[in-house]
């Protein structure tokens, strides 16, 4: 059990240095953009939302590329490198002074994103076993949206009231707490000698991998089009004071949580069913998100059912690329959030876009439902594909 919490609290960081920016861009805005801030807010918000994408694209990137090259390694090494290099990363992003500097340093931050996670749920899986891996995953996922109801609030908070690099700075103590506590607790977990970069790579050519890939960047994306600008549509559309947001931040961390569990629960039932319904579902709510976000109640209470439905989709999609990619579990296991920050690069950049053609702070909720739907028309796409391959194969 120590050995699955040290990994969570790696997960805890991973899911503060994440999400807390989002709470934070117009501070972030106002300290590193100071003279677009006061010509064109809107324009200096949605500029400092490039840095989101930035963390979502280092994610991409490290996602397939690290998690292929220390497939042979041994497991408990290859997650203590990892937490090493978040640790380092993240302290950059505290002590970079300029908004280029800084969004190098989230690139870089995003990078062992990816691994630490697919790695981490390989072992969590393993330690659970058959029958529980959806559960295992969750697991590990546990500490990112518990990041969600206390560290991304917490750091929000203070990055409000002592600058923003104070959150930062909080994410970097958490990663080297995980650092020391897999060094100490993880035990040894052999990796797979005979793997390369090469053979992993195959893995894109099994056509069910993408169609899964494409479930989580296009419908998570959704999730992300709302979250990215949720402090705006807190201050902005529901007129609350700048305090409001990480007490809605907080509720969203919550729905997450209980989102999680409920996922890696229904996921080893029923996981095809989880998935369609998790994306539908996902739709609507965002739908609904906007059609109340004038009202700070109604907004908690449906960014409270937005963090729930989308949290579900997690374990299921990581499920299904276990499920989908053969041989190649390193890797398709870390693709799974190469997808979901696939996902948050789009859906960041089509809610800055919308908000910065004038639509309004209310828009991005609109296209997180479009991306929604979007998700489960490929997921529908992708069984139907493996039924009509399942009947060819009996005839």
């Amino acid at each position: 059990m120590m050995a699955l919490l040290s990994l969570a609290i790696g997960s805890f960081g991973i899911g503060m240095t994440e999400f807390v920016i989002m709470g934070l861009l117009p501070d972030i805005a106002q300290d590193l953009l100071p003279e677009m801030s006061v010509s064109a807010p809107e324009d200096a918000i949605a500029r400092t939302g490039i840095l989101v994408s930035l963390y979502a694209l280092g994610v991409v990137i490290g996602a397939p590329t690290i998690a292929g090259l220390v497939a042979r390694f041994p497991r408990h090494h290859v997650m203590l490198g990892l937490a090493i290099a978040l640790t380092v990363f993240n302290a950059l992003t505290v002590v970079l002074p300029t908004f280029g500097l800084v969004g190098v340093s989230r690139l870089l931050a995003g990078l062992p994103h990816g691994a630490y996670f697919g790695i981490g749920a390989l072992v969590a899986a393993d330690v659970l076993g058959p029958g529980r891996r959806a559960q295992g995953v969750a697991f590990i996922l546990t500490g990112l949206t518990i990041a969600n109801v206390v560290g991304v609030p917490v750091g929000t908070y203070l990055g409000q009231e002592w600058g923003w690099r104070t959150a930062f700075l909080i994410v970097t103590i958490v990663f080297a707490i995980a650092a020391i506590s897999i060094a100490r607790f993880v035990p040894p977990h052999p990796g797979e000698p005979g793997r390369t970069l090469r053979s992993e790579l195959g893995v894109f050519r099994v056509g069910q991998v993408w169609l899964t890939l494409g479930m989580g960047a296009i419908g998570f994306g959704g999730f992300f089009a709302v979250y990215s600008y949720i402090a705006p549509l807190v201050t902005e559309v529901a007129g609350s004071p700048a305090w409001a947001v990480p007490i809605v931040l907080v509720l969203v961390g919550l729905g997450m949580t209980a989102g999680n569990l409920l996922g890696g629960y229904a996921s080893d039932r029923n996981l095809r069913r989880t998935l369609l319904l998790g994306l539908g579902g996902l739709a609507v709510a965002l739908a609904a998100l906007a059609l109340v976000s004038q009202n700070i109640i109604l907004l908690g209470v449906f960014a409270i059912l937005v963090g729930l439905v989308s949290s579900v989709l997690s374990p299921a999609i990581q499920t299904r690329l276990m499920d989908v990619a053969g041989d190649n579990q390193s890797i398709a296991a870390a693709m799974n959030h190469s997808a979901l920050n696939v996902g948050n690069s789009l859906g960041a950049l089509l809610g800055g876009a919308v908000i910065a053609l004038g639509w309004g702070f209310t828009a991005p909720a609109w296209v997180g439902a479009a991306l929604a739907l979007g998700g489960l028309v490929i997921a529908l796409i992708a069984y139907r594909v493996e039924s009509i391959r399942r009947v060819a194969e009996l005839a």
